[in-house]
């Protein structure tokens, strides 16, 4: 019971994060989403089906307090993906990318040698270093596909959109002649952009779920600790 209610408070709070980043950075006038550093995070602490339910979240009520179109709810599949995604490295890289457990186990041998057991450490984390560039490359395909894709259903359904003031849009217009089919110009137009925004992303939410997964430990010891001292009073 005290798993789910934490999952739900995860999920709850990496909606709020989503959204809080996504609109800091539109405010700022940076061209990068960062709508999905939360959600990466939730996936890595509290698995997929927490990770799917944040970045879905995350869009429809984004979408609907600022509604501009049906469309910008099939962004919800890139919020989905970019969970999907993520639990995936979890699956194929446990050792790097699980956090409860240390990036070096440590023998007798190499405490009698420290050298080596510096060596060790800087090794794990150049190894999660190189998993999340990795995880940022296949997030940064993944959605230049996915919108690509999103984006030009919605331009051959609903005319109007064609001329776009995003930065995806200005590079499609620009950058591409008139015989460049349109999904190329979409998927290619975004690459730039997605290139930086989930290299950033996959850091960062590694990052938050370090230091979210601390939290919950520590919260954990001290509901143990309380629950022996009532226990004992009794």
């Amino acid at each position: 019971m005290r798993k789910i209610a934490i999952n739900i408070v995860l999920c709850l709070s990496g909606v709020l994060l989503n959204m809080i980043i996504y609109r800091l950075f539109n405010t700022l006038g940076i061209p990068l989403y960062m709508d999905t550093v939360a959600t990466i995070a939730v996936t890595f602490t509290g698995g997929l089906l927490c990770g799917v339910l944040c970045g879905a979240l995350t869009n429809i009520i984004a979408h609907s307090i600022i509604f501009w179109s049906w469309g910008d709810y099939l962004f919800t599949l890139c919020n989905i993906a970019t969970a999907y995604i993520t639990w995936l490295f979890c699956r194929f890289f446990p050792n790097q990318m699980n956090l409860s457990k240390p990036a070096l186990t440590t023998s007798p041998e190499e405490v009698k040698f420290p050298v080596s057991q510096k060596s060790g450490r800087l090794s794990g984390a150049m190894d999660r270093i190189v998993i999340l560039i990795l995880l940022s490359s296949a997030l940064c395909f993944a959605m230049s596909v996915l919108g690509g894709i999103i984006t030009t259903i919605i331009i051959t359904v609903n005319q109007p959109l064609i001329e776009r003031s995003d930065l995806p849009g200005i590079l499609s217009a620009t950058m591409f002649g008139q015989n460049v089919p349109l999904i190329l110009k979409e998927i290619l137009s975004r690459i730039p952009i997605n290139s930086i925004d989930r290299l950033i992303s996959a850091f960062a939410g590694y990052t938050i779920a370090l230091g979210i997964r601390a939290l919950i430990k520590k919260i954990s010891v001290l509901v143990t600790c309380k629950q022996d001292t009532d226990r004992k009073a009794k």
